[in-house]
């Protein structure tokens, strides 16, 4: 009965073990073009990746699908398509290179009071895509102030990338043959028994 019980555990702990954590990466600066065609960003550096910090470890470039309501100066969604990637300098852990490359599954984009001024802005969209390991969906959060000439201006105009990556098929594997022996283990107990 203690080997059940220890099997029961192992089989409750695995998934634990094969769901890996996020990777955070922040990044600052860059010039934001906002058109009806889509976003684009360019120029924007990477300050910080999986908790290491620096001034210049790569860089975030995207272009998005187009807007599928709203536009440029008003509150809109944004549509399939477009590109994201990320580009680590040889500075930056598991660089150099590009480490991830995605597409945009949707997207929200509000920035009231339209060009010309100075306005904050709010953008947050889901990428999928693969990188240097395997990456599901990722979620983008860029919250700042944008310029009449589309520069993100101040300090509050990152970006936050969580990538989570996906389970490795082998160990996937390894969970459903023991969970595949446990369900022996148990039928013959109760056939027995």
């Amino acid at each position: 009965m203690r080997r059940v019980l220890l099997l029961i555990l192992l089989c409750l702990a695995l998934p634990l073990a094969v769901s890996a954590s996020s990777v955070d990466i922040q990044s600052a600066g860059g010039t934001i073009t906002a058109l009806a065609s889509g976003l684009s960003l360019s120029g924007d550096v990477i300050t910080s990746y999986g908790g290491i910090g620096g001034s210049n470890l790569g860089t975030v470039t995207f272009s998005t699908g187009p807007f599928v309501t709203g536009g440029p100066s008003a509150p809109g969604t944004i549509g399939l398509g477009g590109t994201f990637t990320i580009t680590l300098n040889a500075s930056a852990p598991g660089g150099p290179g590009v480490v991830f490359t995605g597409t945009f599954v949707s997207g929200t984009w509000s920035q009231p009071g339209g060009p010309g001024a100075t306005h904050p802005f709010t953008f947050t969209a889901f990428v999928t895509g693969t990188g240097n390991s395997s990456v599901s969906i990722s979620e983008i959060t860029m919250n700042g102030t944008i310029g009449p000439n589309g520069n993100i201006v101040g300090g509050s105009g990152d970006i936050i990338l969580s990538t989570t990556p996906v389970p490795e098929p082998g160990t996937l594997g390894l969970l459903g043959t023991g969970l595949v022996g446990l369900g022996g283990l148990l039928r013959r107990r109760i056939f027995k028994g």
